[in-house]
């Protein structure tokens, strides 16, 4: 089956912003983009990069140019592409992330781990479900994740689960079992085949759900601990189902909210009980950690 690739070229900002909002905003998510640099001839470089963004099915490319001129992107240019996984192609060699104690690879770089005495590494190639750690809101969850110190959550959830890399960190941080939940369900699988392949398998529950409709997630309520890393208007019409599912001084650790959308979403929480105690900067995607007061 073919696969499509859409691109357009400009200045790097307002491409990187929509090369985001592509695979956060848009419903179905591009599987994969990437930002290059085109022409080095280009004075200072300011024009002079391609974004390219891989789906696997056709896109609904009104619904992309609507998104993409938010950002001053016009008249894209649409290829259908060869039966190749383009999503895992455009993925390879992205490198070794370090997030703190947390060092994320994929295959292809297993020899270029630092093995630093307390590194945490997560193992996650590259296919279809969201978060292999390059992403700002998965490798800032994990930088917020690395300031945790002594105090260990009895349980867990991480809400909208992707790759799992989160599931995955926390069970190994703190050596506790888990829910891994996502709305789709080859996210799930994919959850479960990265759980087992980095040895915590064992630890997590991977579930298709949405939100917490999924009577293992309301039978191991309340949670003391809760990612979740989504979209900014599934975050705020979450707050009052997270407020009943989360104990007394519970943490919730918040993601996927631009930074214009900041101010709705935490007002969502505080309305529902919740303070925030944490902020990880991030021009774009911050991430928030509230607790249930």
């Amino acid at each position: 089956m073919p696969s499509y690739k859409l691109s357009w070229t400009g200045e790097r900002t307002p491409l990187e912003k929509a090369g985001d909002a592509l695979t956060e905003l848009l419903w179905p998510p591009a599987g994969a983009v990437s930002l290059s640099k085109e022409d080095a001839t280009v004075e200072d470089g300011a024009s002079a990069w391609r974004l390219d963004a891989y789906f696997e099915d056709a896109p609904d490319t009104e619904a992309v140019s609507k998104l993409v001129s938010e950002y001053g992107l016009r008249n894209g240019e649409t290829e259908e592409l060869p039966d190749v996984d383009w999503v895992a192609h455009s993925l390879e060699g992205l490198g070794v992330v370090r997030c703190g104690r947390f060092v994320l690879y994929g295959v292809h770089d297993e020899d270029k781990l630092p093995n630093e005495d307390g590194d945490i590494s997560i193992r996650i190639d590259a296919n279809q479900a969201f978060g292999t750690g390059h992403h700002p809101t998965t490798a800032g969850c994990l930088t917020l994740l690395d300031r945790f110190g002594g105090w260990a959550p009895k349980s867990i959830l991480d809400l909208g689960c992707g790759s799992a890399v989160l599931a995955i960190a926390a069970a190994k941080l703190w050596e506790r079992t888990l829910i891994a939940s996502d709305i789709d369900e080859t996210s799930v699988s994919i959850a479960r085949e990265n759980a087992a392949l980095n040895g915590v398998g064992d630890k997590i529950m991977s579930l298709t759900a949405a939100g917490f409709d999924h009577p293992e997630i309301k039978s191991s309520a309340p949670f003391d601990f809760v990612f979740a890393n989504i979209l900014a208007g599934p975050l705020a019409e979450l707050a009052p189902d997270m407020a009943a599912h989360v104990a007394k001084n519970g943490r919730v650790m918040i993601a996927g909210l631009m930074s214009e959308q900041e101010d709705v979403v935490r007002s969502a929480y505080e309305r529902e009980g919740f303070r925030q105690i944490n902020r990880l900067e991030q021009p774009t995607w911050p991430v928030l950690l509230f607790v249930k007061t």
